[in-house]
């Protein structure tokens, strides 16, 4: 009787710790915590590290260089960190923006912060800001062709590719990465393999005119 009696409340524990009474799974509730903790993390770091010059809902700023980041992807932004952080991005006497990223990027010590930081602007809405630019979209069609086998014909990017999504991209900002590309500001470090591929597509545009007419067709896809 007392063996069966034994068995009995180890049977009633092992249950409950099953979450046989309704409650929710202990493992459930551990991983609400983490992301919880997660989001609270990546807040901070953005407001520690980011919001002055990117804003408080990832908006961005032209005055200072800073283009709008909101809801790109997780895997880019990472990206794009390690990249500033790692001396691939940032460190070309011409990157004059890039080289205001840079020590930003540096202050984060480790990977987590940088995953923290990428996961929660990557769930800010995206924000897409007014023209500056005088392009034709009508005029710009055409030359998104070259865009569309990376970038996709909506502008929503490929992560197989390595392609963003640049269809709420800052106009300005687009072209001046479009105007580093073309002249090895950016693309041209040994360890860029994006930026190795998007170099050439850069180079199609003839002028600064022509980028102007395919950043304002880009505009118009979302």
């Amino acid at each position: 009787m007392k063996v069966k009696s034994t068995l009995a409340v180890l049977a009633t524990a092992v249950t409950l710790l099953a979450g046989g009474t309704g409650c929710e799974h202990p493992g459930h509730a551990l991983a609400t915590v983490t992301s919880s903790a997660a989001d609270a993390e990546g807040d901070a770091l953005y407001v520690d590290y980011c919001q002055q010059c990117h804003g408080v809902d990832g908006e961005g700023n032209d005055g200072v260089g800073a283009p709008s980041i909101a809801g790109l992807p997780e895997w880019y932004l990472g990206r794009q960190v390690h990249k500033f952080k790692d001396g691939v991005r940032g460190t070309h006497f011409d990157d004059i923006m890039g080289m205001k990223m840079r020590p930003m990027a540096l202050t984060l010590t480790n990977d987590g912060q940088v995953d923290r930081i990428a996961a929660y602007v990557a769930k800010m809405p995206a924000v897409k800001t007014a023209a500056t630019l005088d392009g034709d979209a009508e005029k710009g069609k055409a030359g998104f062709g070259t865009c569309v086998a990376c970038h996709q014909a909506d502008g929503s990017g490929n992560e197989a590719l390595n392609a963003p999504p640049i269809a709420q991209t800052d106009d300005w900002y687009a072209l001046t990465q479009l105007t580093n590309f073309k002249t090895g500001v950016r693309g041209a470090h040994e360890d860029d393999v994006e930026g190795a591929q998007m170099a050439p597509m850069a180079k199609t545009l003839a002028d600064e005119q022509a980028m102007k007419d395919v950043i304002a067709y880009m505009r118009t896809l979302k």
